[in-house]
């Protein structure tokens, strides 16, 4: 299970939500149907235990200022992020505590412009019936708005972290990394940032990393980063704003992933330790690693 500060969910937004959840789906993800957020984003969900992937997309403009967060609009930020490109928009940190996490985010500097709870009906594998409580508490970042974060707390965690839903034919189990983009000129900064809420961020060859409760944030040069993660799409590489550009997600079976990615007929290489994907615009602008953990 993951624990406060830990990597939840990083937000992929999309143009296409549907050709995005067809192609996670022919890599072996189990998605969850597109459902509805009532700030105008559609949402799917391959859910592992105590983290998932989300990938999002807008069904209707007129609701993006709707549920605001003090000044923070949810659906707005996703919408304006997609003006300029596909991508991850903003990211979730677990939450046991939101009130608490959100007090030791303000101290450590981060703005927390307010909260939102919302709530969905799900009807378990036996039929039991229940209703999911969840409460964000909104972390924008006006400098590096697509570093933007929210801590996310599961109040019924039942009725989400549900065994038959956690299985995903392709054999991954969940999140072990994100792979942030940035240039160097920003990477004092951002560490000092992240140390307030992580015990320690090392230097690492072009960059730096922070062990979260739930794997790895790492922030990369762009020279490094395509040599360790991958080749960037342009648009990424002409991008100054730092941004998540990349996943890596945590395998227990090699072998089946393996025969899922042959099949899915997406460009995919072997490395040492696993696949990566080498198309990322087929992934929201953001490379999708699976790893041997």
């Amino acid at each position: 299970m993951n624990a406060s500060f830990g990597i939840d969910h990083p937000l992929l937004a999309t143009n296409d939500i549907e050709g995005l959840r067809k192609r996670l789906i022919s890599l072996g993800f189990n998605m969850t149907a597109i459902g509805r957020h009532p700030w105008g984003t559609s949402t799917s969900l391959a859910m592992f235990n105590g983290c998932l992937i989300e990938i999002m997309g807008i069904y209707d403009e007129a609701l993006l200022d709707e549920v605001p967060s003090g000044n923070f609009r949810f659906g707005r930020h996703v919408y304006e992020h997609l003006q300029i490109r596909e991508g991850v928009a903003l990211s979730a940190l677990h939450s046991t505590d939101s009130i608490a996490d959100a007090r030791k985010a303000k101290a450590a500097g981060f703005i927390v412009a307010g909260r939102l709870e919302f709530g969905r009906n799900v009807i378990l594998p036996d039929g039991t019936e229940g209703r999911t409580k969840t409460t964000l508490a909104l972390l924008p970042d006006e400098k590096f708005p697509r570093l933007s974060l929210f801590l996310c707390q599961q109040h019924r965690p039942e009725l989400i972290y549900v065994p038959e839903w956690l299985e995903h034919p392709n054999k991954v189990s969940g999140i072990c990394g994100v792979n942030i983009l940035a240039g160097k000129q920003f990477h004092a900064e951002l560490k000092a940032r992240f140390e307030g809420i992580y015990k320690s961020c090392n230097l690492i060859n072009g960059g730096f990393q922070c062990q979260t409760a739930n794997g790895i944030i790492r922030i990369l040069e762009i020279d490094t980063f395509e040599q360790v993660i991958g080749p960037l799409p342009d648009g990424l590489r002409k991008d100054n704003s730092p941004c998540i550009a990349g996943m890596d997600l945590v395998m227990s079976d090699p072998n089946m992933t393996h025969e899922f990615l042959k099949k899915s007929n997406i460009e995919f290489r072997i490395i040492e330790n696993g696949f990566t994907l080498t198309n990322p615009s087929l992934t929201a602008n953001t490379i999708l690693r699976m790893l041997n953990k």
